[in-house]
């Protein structure tokens, strides 16, 4: 696979404040999630010896690191990629020599994993990119700079080059990439909610913009899912929110412009059902909420019962080329699911 380079690459990591006490929980909390090194491989590369702080090998997974030490992770050729490219039909919103911006459909996986082993997006975008995927994502994840789940559409960057990947990953580590997603939620977050604003998690900034501060983790019994933990526990996240309408009398459903300073899977979806306000549809986190009768026609409430996935859209995309050094913005509109749904409320 051409694109892949032949020496072995290496990333250097500086360990934030408050570390954990063991260097392998340390990486995955603080090597950027566009680089796609889960735990596992973080310790496979400890073990191996290709972890060091300055020139001292960190053998062991359970070494202590301190707050500023700068790791030096030497991952090693990308493995070819085992994978069928499929001729699937993408949206490209926008394209060069070193990145892919695609307007991912609802129902898509982005990249193959036990369960989905093909018609994801990675074999959607090996068939349309040829061989000029980055390798850094490794096995299974080419040019894999992040991600949205399988049920909720819009736009994603993809890296052609090692050198793209290894930018838009920096930029996504430094959370200066612009993600505005349309949520549909139950309920309205309101900054007059003397119960929101009883909430350790929640403040609201000017402009009515609800910020939510809460580190997320795995949940203690159900793996699938993502869960709220105590500050320093799990993954630092912070989402915004604001409200762009309402419908309903009174409002029982509110149409949301988030945005991410942080990048946390389900972040989104987990961090407004932790505040009361979840997603229409999210069949993880939206709990058996239904919408009122006296608030919605037939017809809304048919509608909301019957949408099969959870209503949130990543809509705008915004970054800074890391070839060029051009400042992009792109936008998706809400797909066709979603906007039958935000017009049968009453949108």
């Amino acid at each position: 696979m051409s694109g892949i380079p032949e020496a072995s690459e290496e990333i250097t990591v500086e360990v934030q404040p408050d570390p954990p006490p063991r260097l392998d929980r340390a990486l995955a909390r603080d090597v950027p999630e566009g680089l796609g090194l889960s735990r596992s491989r973080l310790v496979k590369l400890i073990e191996a010896g290709d972890v060091r702080r300055g020139a001292e090998v960190l053998a062991s997974p359970k070494a202590r690191v301190a707050a500023g030490d700068v790791l030096t992770l030497r991952l090693g050729a990308p493995a070819e990629v085992p994978l069928v490219a499929e001729a699937i039909p993408l949206d490209v919103i926008f394209e060069d020599a070193d990145l892919i911006v695609v307007n991912k459909p609802a129902g898509m996986v982005v990249h193959p994993a036990p369960g989905s082993p093909a018609g994801t997006l990675v074999n959607a975008l090996m068939h349309h990119c040829g061989d000029s995927l980055s390798g850094i994502g490794g096995e299974k994840r080419p040019g894999i700079v992040h991600r949205i789940d399988k049920d909720t559409s819009g736009l994603l960057v993809v890296a052609k080059s090692d050198h793209a990947h290894q930018g838009l990953a920096a930029q996504f580590a430094a959370h200066s990439v612009e993600r505005i997603y349309d949520a549909l939620v139950h309920g309205v977050p309101e900054a007059s909610d003397p119960r929101l604003r009883g909430l350790p998690m929640v403040r609201f900034e000017p402009g009515g913009v609800l910020c939510l501060r809460a580190s997320l983790a795995r949940h203690r019994t159900d793996r699938q899912r993502q869960a709220v933990v105590a500050e320093g526990q799990g993954r630092h996240a912070v989402t915004r929110a604001r409200v762009e309408a309402r419908f309903g009398d009174p409002a029982g459903v509110a149409h949301l412009a988030c945005w991410l300073e942080t990048g946390r899977t389900h972040q989104i979806r987990v961090h407004l059902a932790h505040i009361g306000h979840g997603l229409l549809g999210d069949p993880v986190y939206g709990g058996r909420k239904r919408l009122s009768a006296k608030a919605f026609s037939p017809q809304a409430l048919a509608a909301a019962e019957a949408f099969p996935r959870q209503a949130l859209h990543a809509r705008t995309l915004g970054f800074v080329h890391p070839v060029t050094g051009a400042a992009l913005s792109f936008a998706a509109p809400m797909p066709a699911d979603m906007a039958a749904l935000w017009a049968a409320l009453g949108g």
